[in-house]
Order: structure tokens, then sequence, then C-alpha cells
């Protein structure tokens, strides 16, 4: 099993030990598919070698000269990478949810930066070309506030909001209450 440092060698082991052979062999494989693809390369390895889509992921990232699944290291990293309309609004999100919520921690998460409270996630956010999309971490905190969510694109688990949003704390707020609720 992988620790929380992203590190794909971590998965080495239990390769060998599942598929047989060393790392090198698989290595190898991958190597003769020549200029396959992200796709082609996961399923050669699921469909012809019986890999999970774990291991398989940690072999090709690692062939593909990507060491670790960690991009960003804290919430910090993740921002130097938007756009500045995005970073600040992206900041005030959080900002507007941790000055009612003090006890909340600013985390990254699958690449992405989440506010959580031992070890729960209460909201998070991530960033396209257009939009940012939060994501409270349940389906029964968006339809309580599907009202207040009528003017915004919302999905099974997130909503879409502008990258220049002027912040709704209020409905933040309430959401990150509703989620906090959820987790007692």
């Amino acid at each position: 099993m992988t620790g929380d440092d992203g590190d794909r060698t971590k998965f080495f082991p239990a390769i060998e030990n599942k598929h047989g052979g060393p790392i090198s062999m698989w290595l190898d494989r991958l190597a003769d598919l020549g200029d396959a693809k992200y796709p082609q390369q996961i399923a050669y390895l699921r469909e012809n070698h019986g890999f999970s889509q774990a291991h398989a992921n940690a072999l090709v990232m690692y062939v593909r000269n990507s060491p670790t699944s960690k991009r960003f290291k804290t919430p910090d990293d993740f921002f130097a990478t938007l756009d500045p309309v995005a970073a600040t609004t992206a900041h005030d999100i959080f900002a507007a949810i941790t000055n009612t919520y003090p006890a909340l921690e600013l985390v990254i998460a699958w690449n992405q930066p989440m506010l959580r409270i031992d070890g729960k996630y209460v909201i998070g956010l991530s960033a396209a070309k257009n939009h940012l999309l939060l994501n409270p971490f349940s389906g029964d905190v968006l339809a309580t506030f599907a009202e207040a969510l009528a003017g915004y694109e919302v999905n099974k688990r997130t909503f879409k909001v502008p990258l220049d949003w002027e912040v709704d704390a209020e409905l933040l707020c309430g959401m990150a209450a509703a989620r906090l609720a959820e987790l007692v």
C-alpha cells in the first residue's frame, strides 16, 4: 500500500509479488509499446496481465516520468498555478468558511485544496479554465441548498461558480454547517 507521499514506487513490491518478475521486466514491456498513449498502456496491463487500475497507473505514470502522484505540496502551490482572478476567488472561498469555522484545516487531497476536520472532508475546490467547481462532499447538502443554488450549474455532488465569483459567504458557511452536522 502507498503512503501519503504519492511515491509510485511504493507499489513496485506488490506488483512484483502479484504479477511476478522484476519491475524492470514490466518497464521493458511498457517500453516495447513505443509511443502508446496512457489509455493503451493501462489497457495493455489490465487486459493482458490482470493488473488493477492502481497498479497499472503506478507503473504507467512512473514510465511516463511522473514518479509521484503529488502535484502540489501545499494549497499555496495549487493557488500559484491559477489565473490571478481565480486564485483570489479560491482564497476568498476558503477564507469565508474558515473565518466562521477556524478549526477546519486547509489541505491538499487528490491534488485539490480541501477543508477537513478530523480527517473528514467538508468542502473542496477544483479549477477549470472557465469556472471553479465546489464540492461539499454530500448530495444531501446540495439538495438542502437547492433553492439557493438555483442560479448555478449543479451536478451530482458539485456546483460551478465563475472564476470572478463574488463569494457568497452565507451560502458557503451554511453548506459547511450542514456538512459538519453530517459528520457528527
